[in-house]
């Protein structure tokens, strides 16, 4: 009983903040302040921090599998709330398919920037120290560098080599439209609550789970631009996912559920379709403005 009004206690503080307007208009600047000011850290940050390692913890779990934990939660904190308010199967896949419209537009991403990284960018061989020492060219302490041609990104890496070319950041894009999508399907539960629909232990708890998550890829992004800062790749990237989430969110989902178009997290769910139900309309009008 304790433990569930803690429950309760923290899943409405963050569903109000979540679901705060003034929230949903400005997150995506707060993003953006990362991203233009984050880099600036690393002259503050200690490089002996176990966050300046690449293998640690939350980089090798969280990170490079930042898509999968993002559709696990999110998917399974949309199913559950729309199936728990329509019983419709239909309506609860259809609002999950804005993460898998957002997951093609993932994949499709990460195949753009291969191609783009493997035509700008060069494969190079260090020459080893003996040769270096024998010509005499090692100028400036500089290694040598032999150029490998029709050599990928992947097969150079793999080989030991150096990659030199054009990038964009994969992990600051994943993070930022991670952060977005998050921060805009998570926001229908305070308007859920206010409208007195049931909010059982596992729907709050599959909540604070999307809300745990959340934070920690804006903690993983201040890390990345902290402790490894890539001016300009990943601002690039950044835009590009901050772009993404306009393009969805903004743009093409505000065009209303139908066949080519998924509609707005809580649109068919915090609204009333029944004339039995006018007497809550006026309430289910005034949070649906919240929403949209």
């Amino acid at each position: 009983m304790f433990l569930n009004s803690i429950l309760v206690v923290i899943t409405d503080l963050a569903a109000g903040l979540l679901g705060n307007s003034s929230f949903r208009r400005h997150f995506h600047l707060l993003l953006s302040a990362l991203l233009l000011f984050g880099p600036l850290l690393n002259l503050w940050v200690s490089h002996y921090s176990v966050f300046a390692k690449r293998t640690h913890f939350l980089y090798r779990v969280f990170l490079r599998s930042g898509w999968g934990w993002t559709c696990i939660f999110v998917g399974s904190f949309v199913f559950v709330l729309s199936f728990s308010v329509r019983r419709s199967l239909t309506l609860s896949l259809r609002h999950l398919s804005r993460l898998a419209v957002a997951g093609g537009l993932w994949l499709g991403f990460r195949k753009l920037l291969c191609l783009l990284e493997n035509a700008t960018g060069s494969c190079y061989e260090p020459l080893s120290s003996t040769l270096e020492l024998a010509s005499g060219t090692n100028v400036d302490g500089q290694p040598l560098l032999l150029l490998r041609e029709g050599e990928t990104k992947e097969a150079c890496v793999r080989s030991g080599m150096l990659w030199r070319g054009y990038e964009v950041s994969e992990d600051a894009l994943l993070l930022c439209l991670c952060c977005l999508l998050l921060a805009e399907e998570t926001a229908v539960f305070g308007p859920y609550l206010n409208l007195g629909g049931p909010s059982e232990a596992p729907l709050r708890i599959l909540f604070l789970f999307c809300v745990l998550l959340l934070s920690l890829w804006v903690f993983l992004l201040l890390c990345l631009l902290a402790y490894f800062p890539q001016f300009p790749t990943q601002l690039l990237g950044g835009a590009l996912g901050c772009l993404s989430w306009r393009a969805l969110y903004q743009g093409w989902y505000r065009l209303g559920p139908s066949w080519y178009c998924p509609g707005r997290p809580g649109v068919g769910l915090l609204s009333t379709q029944s004339k039995q139900d006018e007497t809550s309309e006026p309430l289910c009008e005034n949070n649906a403005k919240v929403i949209n």
